[in-house]
């Protein structure tokens, strides 16, 4: 499950239950799956929102997850990338079974406190997984022509078990690996040094990633001098 911390957007758009048909599964890496959703009666959502799926069994039990929206606010689907978790009820279905004209019950768009309103300058900071919201917001300040507001810090094990990394790399991103050399860079984690030419006075701090990534990422910022009100938090941890 998901815990975000921090401010948030009054206003921002929210939607109930709802039946999505699955439209295209891929699996970009491994131990993932990327959906394309067409969701009926779909309420739009602002870049950093996030959906629930919920599964039904027969007996009636059931299981959901939250998932941050990688697509635009201008893509006619929902695109969700997924992990997949050994032991996720979940994610291993969405991974293994889903095709293509199944239905899903999904709920969204969720949140206000991790949205990117498209007008104000942004520093993203992600670990792993927790780029996929950034990617929306990527993929927003393009459709806007604003991707000048925009400055991305990513870290990950290696490049190639980075979600959307070629996209992230065309956008301009900072991206670190920690198991391995990019670049002239050896392998090693984010640091200050790393983030103090990205951050401006005026932005709003978006980090995102496993609970570990955003304390430490956290602390970066905080010890760089970030306002503390200035920082946005979504942390990935075990499901309750």
């Amino acid at each position: 499950m998901t815990e975000r911390l921090g401010a948030g957007l009054p206003g921002a758009p929210s939607g109930g239950w709802r039946t999505a048909t699955v439209v295209a599964v891929d699996h970009p890496l491994p131990r993932s799956v990327r959906l394309r959703l067409d969701v009926a009666d779909r309420i739009g959502h602002m870049a950093g929102q996030h959906y629930v799926v919920r599964l039904t069994a027969p007996d009636g039990y059931t299981a959901q997850r939250s998932y941050s929206v990688a697509s635009a606010p201008g893509d006619p689907l929902v695109e969700l990338f997924v992990e997949r978790l050994e032991d996720g009820e979940v994610s291993t279905y969405l991974a293994d079974v889903v095709e293509p004209g199944d239905e899903l019950e999904v709920r969204g768009p969720i949140g206000g406190w991790f949205v990117w309103d498209g007008e104000s300058p942004a520093l993203l900071v992600g670990g792993g997984t927790g780029v996929v919201p950034f990617v929306a917001m990527l993929r927003s300040a393009r459709e806007l022509g604003r991707t000048g507001l925009l400055r991305t810090a990513v870290s990950t094990r290696t490049l190639s078990g980075l979600p959307y990394a070629d996209e992230l790399l065309a956008s301009g991103a900072l991206v670190v690996t920690t198991r391995e050399a990019h670049g002239i860079r050896p392998a090693g984690r984010l640091t200050d040094a790393d983030l103090v030419p990205l951050w401006e006075p005026g932005q709003t701090a978006y980090v995102c990633g496993s609970a570990s990534f955003a304390e430490a990422a956290s602390q970066l910022l905080v010890g760089m001098g970030v306002p503390a009100p200035h920082i946005r938090v979504e942390r990935f941890g075990p499901s309750g």
